[in-house]
């Protein structure tokens, strides 16, 4: 077998680090008969030895799976070659005793003290410059000492652990990205990526503009350093060509680095256990939208089964969006196939303690979304350091509490339950058309300078907007678009600022064959190097959209005269940006309230082919996108929902082929869901539901609806 150091550096000269093999299909005998319900554990940090009592707790719980070993290194091999698998032994002797399932990360996030001691190199250098040891997630995940040792640890772990019959499955790292890793390898094999991707300089220099400020590349010698950071500055180019490049370049590294780790766990992994990955979102103090530094449908690939890790505000400011949209982009992953949440929060931060009923309410709503497992971060607080104040299922007293007490009912729900909630299938009607390279490109120059907002302030409007109308949604990524598109009747794109010509052709086809799309202002504006077209705008779907621009402004004063929406939200004021858009063959929907710009359009809706497509010119209000995507829905046939939020209604098929609707209530009100038209038996009370017309939710409340009409 080749070294996989080896095919590292390989791959580093080449600069070819994408990996395009395809995931392992799930495996055949994991069959869920009920929703695994889980904590993260770990016997390394207790106080004192209470595992016995734990897992009584945990069994009364209802807690079928723990996930172990990811977060501890420096305990399993305390001094370099010393290896002490103590802590896992006890732990997975104990919960095979008490019928829990484990799950075992490998430790590679977090590196020992020893090892930066020894090795310095393998703490990242970044554009704020070297990192220094203490936190975590400060390595060069291409660094080839880290990848030996890293190598070495999990081997040694795999070897030790792999025949345990307590294990279902492994976790590779934990939360992955590049951690703006930008030292002298990364740097070289930045330049052999360029050299792989250009047939020349000249083409080079060309594609990304560098005769602009004399920043052309004579020779690849002169190629200087880039630094391009999602977290940190300064950056070192002025050319956002050549900074989207190098994301798309680390974003790269971190396809390879887990496609190496699970390489490794698959020698080792038994039939019928799988590999995973708990990937997070853009983090906004919770997870808020597209990570920026993962290309989460590529690194997905080499995964049994995607899994996430999904936080959001709680107590007022609950209202499931996250829940919602990190269970539609994790599913969508691995074109709709289940996914794990192997982290949400139990208790959290103060300001996500949950109310009563919340908790139920926040882990069915990962079931309605597809989920096949719910696990918390984690079982119990810890004394010190840096997460003191991020609360597990249990406070630092170790003792029952009131969220533990609501847990133990939603262990006993999900139990009684089964199969009747587990394997979900859910099909959709519209997707959001995302792009890492798009956020890449917007982010470089978003609204102008000095500009705060970012691609997710776009898209998370567009997604939250659909939410709240109980529209289901799933994600397509340029990758798969052209193969997927149309199985959707209506596709909305967020500033997709970034595009090659075959995902604009793609575009365009969907729509000419019969598809709909909502897209918004920057769309098409520059090619897959950021080079803006020169072409008429909006560059590369002019036709396709009927309309033309060549100016574009602040809004200030500015609203929108329309019969789409109520007078009082058109006049609304418009946000961040304004396209002076002139319509050439499309119908103007929308105007925009101005003393200068009124003869502008705003949005606009062409008929182009069997299809329509909506153009919006400017960031509208929240109330304001709702009117226009209620408009795009109607346009496009879908059948909606008579439920509005607070209610959230989702829908899914069980493994047992019956329909599914689960309704929840977002609001600390008493509500009425409308059900009329369906007939069945709510799953958590065995009641019939007959000829209703409505179903009363307490505040924070939750049904499900298995329909047998």
């Amino acid at each position: 077998m080749k070294s996989l150091i080896t095919r590292l550096s390989q791959a580093l000269l080449l600069g070819s680090l994408s990996i395009t093999t395809a995931g392992a299909a799930v495996p055949a005998d994991l069959e869920q008969d009920a929703i695994w319900y889980g904590v993260a554990y770990y016997d390394e940090y207790m106080p004192y030895d209470r595992l016995d009592k734990d897992i009584a707790m945990m069994k009364a719980a209802g807690i079928n799976v723990v996930r172990i070993g990811e977060s501890t290194w420096g305990t399993m091999e305390p001094r370099e070659g010393e290896f002490d698998f103590s802590h896992l032994d006890r732990v997975l002797d104990a919960m095979h005793k008490a019928g829990i399932r484990v799950i075992i990360g490998t430790p590679t996030y977090a590196i020992p003290a020893w090892m930066a001691k020894r090795y310095p190199d393998v703490l990242a250098t970044t554009a704020a410059g070297q990192n220094k040891y203490g936190t975590r997630q400060n390595m060069d995940i291409t660094n080839p000492d880290f990848r030996r040792l890293a190598e070495r640890m999990i081997r040694a772990m795999l070897a030790h652990v792999s025949d345990h019959p307590a294990i279902i499955g492994y976790q590779v790292d934990n939360e992955t990205k590049h951690y703006n890793t930008s030292g002298k390898q990364v740097q070289q094999g930045f330049v052999n990526y360029l050299k792989e991707k250009f047939s020349s300089l000249d083409a080079m220099n060309d594609a990304y503009g560098l005769n602009y400020w004399s920043n052309r590349i004579n020779s690849w010698e002169e190629f200087p350093e880039v630094h391009e950071s999602v977290y940190t500055s300064p950056v070192t180019s002025i050319n956002g060509s050549v900074t989207a490049a190098f994301a798309a370049y680390q974003r790269s590294l971190v396809t390879e680095y887990l496609a190496w780790q699970a390489d490794i766990v698959n020698e080792y992994k038994k039939t019928g256990q799988f590999v995973t990955q708990n990937f997070d979102l853009d983090w906004r103090g919770y997870s808020y939208g597209i990570q920026s530094s993962v290309d989460h449908f590529e690194a997905a690939q080499a995964m049994d089964i995607a899994g996430v890790d999904i936080y959001h505000p709680g107590q007022n400011q609950l209202t499931g969006a996250e829940i919602a949209l990190g269970g539609d982009l994790s599913r969508s992953m691995k074109n709709g196939q289940n996914y794990f949440v192997i982290e949400t929060q139990a208790q959290g931060f103060p300001q996500w303690t949950p109310y009563p009923g919340q908790l139920t309410l926040q882990a069915l709503s990962h079931v309605a979304s597809g989920a096949n497992m719910v696990a918390y971060w984690h079982w119990a607080s810890t004394h010190n350091a840096i997460e003191t104040y991020w609360k597990g299922l249990l406070s630092q007293d170790y003792a029952e509490n009131p969220t533990y007490l609501e847990a133990k009912q939603i262990g006993n729900k999900l139990a009684s339950l089964g199969d009747n909630i587990t394997s979900l299938d859910k099909q959709n009607d519209v997707a959001i058309l995302f792009s890492n390279e798009a956020l890449t490109a917007f982010n470089e120059f978003s609204f102008g300078w000095g500009a705060q907002q970012k691609y997710n302030d776009v898209l998370r409007p567009f997604y939250d907007s659909l939410y709240r109308a109980n529209i289901e949604t799933d994600f397509l990524d340029p990758s798969n678009f052209a193969d997927k598109a149309e199985n959707y009747k209506l596709i909305i794109i967020p500033a997709l600022y970034s595009a090659d010509d075959n995902v604009l052709n793609a575009i365009a086809d969907y729509v000419e064959n019969g598809g709909h799309i909502v897209t918004t202002f920057k769309t098409g504006f520059t090619d897959e190097n950021v080079k803006v077209r020169h072409s008429t705008q909006p560059g590369g779907l002019s036709e396709v959209l009927g309309v033309t621009y060549s100016q574009f402004v602040h809004p200030e004063r500015a609203s929108l005269k329309t019969e789409m929406m109520n007078q009082e939200t058109a006049d609304e004021p418009l946000k961040w940006w304004m396209e002076l858009v002139t319509a050439q063959q499309a119908d103007v929907l929308a105007t925009y309230s101005h003393p200068v710009w009124k003869d502008y359009a705003a949005v606009t809706r062409n008929q182009f082919g069997k299809g329509s497509a909506t153009y919006v010119a400017t960031m509208p209000t929240d109330a304001q996108i709702d009117a226009i995507l209620s408009s795009a829905a109607a346009t496009a046939g879908l059948t909606r929902s008579e439920n509005r939020f607070p209610v959230v209604e989702k829908n899914a098929v069980n493994q047992k082929g019956k329909a599914l609707r689960f309704l929840f209530n977002y609001s600390e009100n008493t509500v009425s869901a409308t059900i009329s038209g369906i007939e069945g038996k709510e799953l958590l009370s065995g009641e019939a539901i007959a000829n209703q017309k409505t179903l009363s939710l307490a505040p924070w409340g939750v049904a499900i609806i298995e329909v047998t009409n």
